[in-house]
């Protein structure tokens, strides 16, 4: 009896209730975490995440910063900028300029995060095949799961977790620890940010980056205010504010645009010092910046590679993904439709995607805080800061809005408010509280019963994912890992395939791969338009094979693929479908057997009849997709021994 009431005392006394609270909650984040990742989330489904997971994987194969994703765009970028910078020297590859023939530089991508995962597959271990059969990333000894995407998805996860971590400590510091804890419960139970986890995107790391530029300035606001530490720590936070977003600016280019709305809280609150303070702020950002901006210009003319562009799409004559398949672009600057663009795709935002965040809940509460006046003069600068940074990404994610968001609407890399999502919900929190204190509850149960709604509204699209159906985690169409893998792995590591989905065959395959050209066969009434494939495969390198899933074969019949002419890929596909012979003088005339009508594959001889494939076809058999229809699609290809292998 003593013993009980020694314990009951230490649990009310010494401190343990602090200690169960924390073991109950990190056991309650583990099960959340075990339950998403069986009932909701899936294999990569953005081409963004693929092409930085195989270009993390080419880092720590010791490649350098090379890619197997080929756009044509890059293409034309680095060939006119080495053929502008060899102009007289005759050591130049004159037979190479684009760099194909061996490890292609990427220049699309910026650093950080591929970085990253260059050191997560170098850690952990990583098993690259699509035919594991173990558990969990099989099922009746079926593919089920990529084992590599869902590594890159539990990591992005943990750093879910370190964003949470932070935030709960920075709405502590802020506000209280009620606040502080609801917003970290809700954060961690956002359906959205779990979706951008699995995802494989980079948005975890940049959210945790934000998180640390958010501490740093909380942390220089208020030794501005109440001086304790000296000039040098002040200018260690600046120094730490410039590094962390030029750390983001290398993650994502338009996280630098950050920079705006820190030198404007700077100016505001530094006083005097605001001059000495935003130079330490900038130049440690620019610092960060430079040497990869020096890199892109020597490899590409321009800062950003193909980025540098991503304000043409849509704005400056080019529609879909025309821009980054093209080998030689018009380029047209247009004031006129950029301005038109970012009118358009701000409605879009504002009607949109801006009140996804939180379910809408917490979205609203925060508009309407705006109008709160508050107290503390750390809580209104850090709201200044919060409004500036939302108008400018605002503007950088309508100007900098790709056929990416058209694909992806919500989860993809141009979604930049997001990266507010923390900060957002915190001031809603906060606002939610201020309204609670203001009404009399009898009893202390209601208010922890309202308290609960609210917790439960703003958890509603996380409860709805974890709910029946369950998802099925194969993101087909068009994604089938053992298939791409089979369908590369007829090429040698050396060779060149063409593919609708280059970013998918480039981490799958483990092939290089170039973005299909805007045309199929040369028009011969416009020997000026060098857009085909023939200008790729006599020219620069020859390609052995082209492989077309359903991201093109499902595309509109008159608009897809009537248009085109009888130099487009529609001609192409509908003369090899309907006739069953590839049409001349096209090189590839191999038809792998039984992949039409659902995919295509042509080579340039039958490869599939010298591979041993041992028991790759049984692995693919009665593979579990989203529909009747996917998963008869996931039948290998090759299953029909009587097919005589393709037409010569």
């Amino acid at each position: 009896m003593i013993r009980l009431q020694e314990a009951i005392h230490k649990i009310e006394e010494a401190g343990w209730k602090k200690h169960i609270r924390l073991t109950l909650a990190f056991f309650a984040a583990a099960l959340l975490a075990l339950v998403y990742n069986l009932r909701a989330a899936k294999n990569m489904t953005t081409q963004e995440a693929m092409d930085s997971a195989q270009l993390a994987r080419n880092i720590a194969d010791g490649k350098g910063y090379t890619t197997f994703l080929i756009r044509p765009f890059s293409m034309y970028l680095i060939s006119e900028t080495a053929r502008a910078s060899s102009f007289g020297n005759s050591k130049t590859n004159q037979f190479d300029l684009a760099r194909i023939r061996g490890g292609h530089p990427d220049i699309s991508n910026p650093p950080v995060y591929p970085a990253v995962l260059a050191g997560l597959i170098k850690v952990l271990p990583f098993d690259f095949s699509a035919a594991s059969i173990k558990r969990f990333f099989s099922r009746s000894g079926k593919f089920w799961r990529y084992q590599p995407d869902f590594l890159i998805a539990w990591f992005n996860e943990l750093l879910l977790a370190a964003v949470v971590v932070l935030v709960f400590f920075w709405a502590r510091r802020l506000f209280d620890i009620q606040v502080a804890a609801t917003s970290a419960i809700l954060l961690f139970a956002s359906e959205l940010l779990w979706h951008f986890s699995s995802s494989g995107l980079s948005t975890m790391l940049l959210l945790l980056i934000f998180m640390g530029v958010v501490w740093s300035l909380t942390l220089l606001e208020s030794e501005l205010s109440e001086p304790k530490r000296g000039p040098k720590a002040l200018y260690g936070l600046g120094i730490a504010v410039g590094v962390l977003t030029g750390l983001g600016g290398m993650t994502r280019y338009g996280f630098a645009w950050l920079i705006l709305p820190i030198l404007g809280l700077i100016c505001l609150i530094a006083g005097a010092r605001r001059a000495k303070l935003s130079a330490t702020i900038f130049i440690s950002f620019a610092l960060v910046m430079t040497p990869w901006i020096v890199r892109n210009l020597n490899l590409s003319g321009v800062p950003f590679g193909t980025a540098t562009y991503s304000i043409l799409d849509g704005g400056g004559g080019f529609s879909g993904d025309t821009l980054e398949r093209s080998l030689n672009p018009d380029i047209n600057i247009s004031l006129h439709a950029i301005w038109i663009k970012l009118l358009v795709n701000s409605q879009k935002i504002l009607q949109g995607e801006f009140f996804f965040l939180g379910g809408g809940w917490l979205m609203a509460l925060f508009l309407a805080g705006l109008l709160i006046g508050f107290r503390n003069p750390a809580i209104r600068r850090m709201r200044y800061f919060l409004i500036g940074s939302l108008f400018v990404l605002v503007l950088v994610q309508a100007l900098g809005r790709t056929h990416l968001s058209d694909d992806s609407p919500v989860i993809n890399s141009e979604n930049y408010i997001v990266i507010l999502f923390p900060m957002i919900a915190v001031f809603g929190v906060a606002l939610f509280y201020m309204l609670l204190d203001q009404m009399s509850f009898p009893w202390l149960w209601l208010r922890k019963g309202a308290i609960g709604v609210f917790c439960i509204l703003a958890c509603l699209p996380m409860i709805f994912a974890l709910l029946p159906p369950r998802n099925i985690p194969i993101a087909y169409p068009p994604y089938l890992p053992p298939v791409i893998e089979r369908s590369a792995g007829l090429l040698k590591p050396n060779e060149l395939m063409m593919t609708d989905v280059p970013w998918a065959v480039a981490w799958y395959g483990h092939r290089q791969s170039v973005w299909l050209t805007l045309d199929a066969l040369p028009d011969p009434d416009d020997t000026k338009r060098k857009e085909n494939f023939f200008t790729i495969n006599d020219y620069q390198k020859p390609i052995s094979a082209l492989y077309l899933t359903p991201e093109t074969l499902d595309m509109r019949f008159k608009s897809g693929l009537i248009e085109g002419g009888n130099y487009g890929w529609g001609d192409l596909i509908l003369t090899t479908l309907l006739k069953k012979e590839v049409p001349s003088p096209f090189p590839l005339r191999a038809v792998a057997p039984d992949f039409m009508p659902e995919q295509l594959l042509l080579l340039d001889w039958p490869r599939w009849k010298n591979a041993h494939w041992g028991d790759s076809e049984k692995d693919l058999k009665k593979t579990p997709a989203a529909s009747p229809q996917a998963r008869a699609n996931t039948q290998a290809p090759w299953e029909n021994k009587e097919s005589d292998g393709g037409l010569n």
